[in-house]
């Protein structure tokens, strides 16, 4: 375990060497939120709520998703498939530790990293500049910080899962851009799911995107009460386990692939 440990501490060091990137993206994701606060704003007019929420809990939503969107993204499903294209990842599979548990350690330490230094000055900026409801109930904080850990857990499942197609495809580009569309969209981060048609909420039901930013977001919110909160983390920590089905199923094909390329 230690030096799982390790390597979340060198990515962490590494991403701090280029950190002033992160000023600038303290400012694109408050943008983001400026743009989305006004045409809500635009949306809710007079209106009190809509689907159960009110304009502020819907500006909170947004500045809450965006935020967590800092800590659980990752590019590790771009970085096996750079490691494909350049043969680096034959090197890493005779090392001793599992490559797929060393790439999620590195992309924890790369959302260690963004949570302190983009995602927490950033909320405080945002707050600064538009109406938010931060909860001061200790009990849903705690709710959403297992609800953003397990986020964290699908999304980088979906990554590991679209990394190692590479290892098939060898050119994984076009999967790479529709994984990422396919997850802002359906998980909630450009729009509630519970603002959604009522077919399509019954449809992604069957998908775990909702468990990466609209569970988290409706639990700090508090539009999640009593069992709906127990509900959004069973459902994310079932999808958190069933993902780890195929990774297994595929990864074992994998690395027989990779033996016919090296043959």
């Amino acid at each position: 375990m230690a030096k799982y440990i390790e390597m979340i501490r060198i990515r962490f060091l590494m991403m701090l060497a280029y950190r002033t990137n992160y000023y600038s993206g303290i400012l694109i994701y408050s943008i983001n939120i400026g743009a989305y606060y006004f045409l809500w704003s635009a949306i809710y007019g007079d209106k009190p709520s809509i689907q159960g929420m009110s304009v502020l809990q819907m500006t909170t939503y947004v500045a809450v998703a965006w935020m967590a969107r800092a800590f659980y993204f990752n590019n590790i499903d771009r970085e096996i498939a750079m490691e494909i294209k350049e043969g680096k990842v034959a090197t890493e599979l005779i090392r001793p530790y599992s490559y797929l548990g060393m790439k999620t350690m590195q992309g924890l330490g790369e959302g260690i990293f963004r949570l302190l230094f983009l995602s927490f000055p950033g909320m405080v900026i945002v707050s600064l500049l538009f109406p938010l409801e931060l909860t001061t109930d200790i009990s849903t904080w705690g709710y959403f910080a297992v609800s953003i850990i397990l986020s964290f857990i699908i999304n980088s499942e979906l990554n590991l899962i679209a990394g190692i197609i590479t290892f098939f495809t060898l050119n994984n580009e076009g999967l790479l851009r529709a994984k990422r569309f396919v997850i802002d969209l359906f998980s909630g981060l450009i729009l509630p799911i519970s603002f959604y048609p009522d077919w399509a909420q019954e449809m992604m039901k069957y998908f775990p995107f909702q468990g990466i930013s609209y569970i988290p977001s409706m639990i700090f919110t508090e539009s999640f009460q009593g069992q709906q909160i127990i509900d959004g983390l069973m459902f994310q920590l079932m999808w958190s386990l069933i993902l780890l089905i195929p990774i297994q199923l595929l990864w074992r094909a994998a690395k027989k692939q990779l033996v016919i390329q090296g043959g």
